[in-house]
């Protein structure tokens, strides 16, 4: 059987230059989209070291497009710790604290878990905060995704051979033995990320070399999770830094402002 297309992939000389270049991506993706039949913009983040990258460098490349746009935006999260919002492990509230103080996207239009619910009705409540965002849609259907990679392969919550992989019926699913502390969890099924219109992967430094590699060159009988990401009609591309790259033979573009 032939390898799934790995997407396009962008190889940059640092975190830095990948961040800026991210940002500039996320803004024309939202103008784009708010310029369409819609007029709107629906965009899922992940955690993790995306945080910072987006904080650093969201703020000043939407800035141009002004209020009015961001009042256009729906935010959502790929994945969410079961924690307080004020707790340093959880996703939403490192977003508000490092950059929705800067991005004044309405609050209504912020899509996130109630953490005070037990995991199962969490997802539950999450997921019909979706369906009421994304009406008209079967599966909620983001214009942009952007997820991380675990150097076991692990993206959102999905997790190496674990049951969640199988899951074609939720768009929301709970997880409460995950291998990653903290266990419990909510996070967005393989259905909704393989119906993105664009799903970017960005992973830097050298511990994710080894399984981008795994992702993009190995045909795989047990795929890791992120592998299994392959949109159904939009576009898949993997934002890198050299670090992360630097096992790959595959063809790559390579980005540098020196």
């Amino acid at each position: 059987m032939a390898a799934p297309a790995p997407g396009l992939i962008s190889v940059f000389s640092s975190p830095q230059e990948l961040g800026a270049s991210l940002a500039q991506l996320v803004a024309q993706r939202a103008a784009c989209c708010l310029a369409g039949a819609r007029a709107r913009f629906a965009l899922g983040l992940s955690g993790g070291s995306l945080v910072s990258m987006l904080a650093r460098e969201l703020p000043a490349a939407v800035a141009p497009a002004g209020p009015v746009s961001l009042a256009r935006w729906t935010l959502g999260f790929c994945d969410e710790r079961l924690v307080p919002f004020d707790h340093a492990e959880s996703t939403y509230g490192l977003y508000r604290t490092h950059l929705l103080s800067r991005l004044p996207i309405p609050e209504s239009q912020v899509i996130t878990i109630n953490p005070e619910l037990p995991v199962e009705e969490a997802a539950e409540d999450y997921a019909k905060k979706l369906r009421q965002a994304f009406q008209g849609d079967s599966i909620p259907v983001f214009d942009l995704l952007i997820l991380g990679v675990g150097p076991d392969g692990h993206t959102c919550s999905l997790f190496p051979d674990h049951p969640l992989l199988q899951e074609r019926e939720k768009i929301v699913a709970p997880i409460s033995d995950s291998p990653k502390p903290p266990p419990q969890r909510v996070t967005l099924t393989l259905p909704v990320l393989n119906a993105a219109r664009t799903v970017i992967f960005v992973a830097t430094g050298e511990g994710k070399a080894a399984v981008l590699k795994r992702i993009l060159e190995d045909q795989e009988e047990n795929p890791v999770p992120a592998a299994l990401v392959q949109p159904h009609t939009g576009k898949l591309c993997w934002f890198l830094d050299e670090a992360a790259a630097r096992l790959l033979t595959v063809p790559f573009e390579k980005h540098s402002t020196l």
